[in-house]
């Protein structure tokens, strides 16, 4: 029997998680050298600044917690610039500074995270149609596509309505040399993990602000990846949530 199991073919996700593995005496081990630059501030012309977000009061997180459920019908009013920010924030938005670091809403291991957002804006009032950033340390948005592109979307999600419909759709896409460096290989698992985070965080801050969310990991990964101008292997979408005015 032990025979006929090591004689099975090595898939591609057993192969990951055995080769990723801690294991005592053998940790993943970084690339060392310099550690890759953070990516700069855009300049004050290209930022979109957005409302501050509310950082007090809100509803119970224990009313929160249980309240959050999947959504995949969409509709209604466009989502306000002040309900954008806050989901922003909340995924990734910087809540102190001490000693010269920031510190944001969700972790990262190490702090280096090498997760950004991007939003598909669909339905937004005052922010033309198209795909940004997010820019923590300015909260702020800069313009990556300008254009509809909800059915775009929608085709690189494997034809969820959904995608098309709902006033905005959050990417995550890992950059994995911000954490190669340091974590080797394992940087992969961590990038994975701080999305988890994000998404999490953004599903609550829906169900505060009385809008919904569903999370997305079904999606067409190349076809992703150039709707937001990424190469697809040191830069790749990992995770997707839509949020919006759920129509039931």
């Amino acid at each position: 029997m032990a025979q006929e199991h090591d004689n099975r073919p090595r898939l591609p996700g057993r192969a990951f998680q055995s080769g990723t593995k801690h294991t005592r005496g053998r940790g993943m081990v970084g690339m060392g050298g310099e550690r890759p630059r953070a990516r700069g501030l855009p300049a004050e012309s290209d930022l979109i600044n957005l409302p501050p977000p509310i950082r007090a009061e809100g509803p119970p997180l224990w009313e929160t917690i249980n309240a959050r459920r999947s959504a995949r019908r969409y509709g209604g009013a466009p989502l306000s610039l002040q309900e954008l920010s806050q989901l922003l924030w909340a995924c990734q938005g910087i809540t102190a500074e001490r000693r010269g670091l920031s510190f944001r809403a969700t972790p990262s291991a190490g702090a280096l995270y090498p997760v950004d957002t991007y939003l598909l804006a669909n339905a937004v009032d005052g922010l033309p149609a198209g795909i940004y950033r997010y820019v923590p340390e300015a909260h702020g948005l800069v313009l990556v596509r300008e254009g509809a592109m909800g059915q775009e979307g929608c085709a690189a999600a494997m034809d969820q309505g959904m995608v098309h419909d709902a006033q905005a759709t959050f990417f995550w896409a890992a950059t994995f040399a911000r954490a190669r460096w340091r974590y080797g290989e394992r940087c992969y698992r961590y990038a994975y993990l701080d999305a988890g985070h994000i998404a999490q965080n953004l599903a609550l801050a829906a169900v505060g602000l009385g809008l919904a969310s569903c999370q997305i990991a079904a999606y067409y990964d190349d076809e992703c990846d150039a709707l937001l101008g990424l190469d697809g292997e040191d830069q790749t979408v990992v995770y997707m949530s839509v949020v919006g005015r759920s129509q039931g």
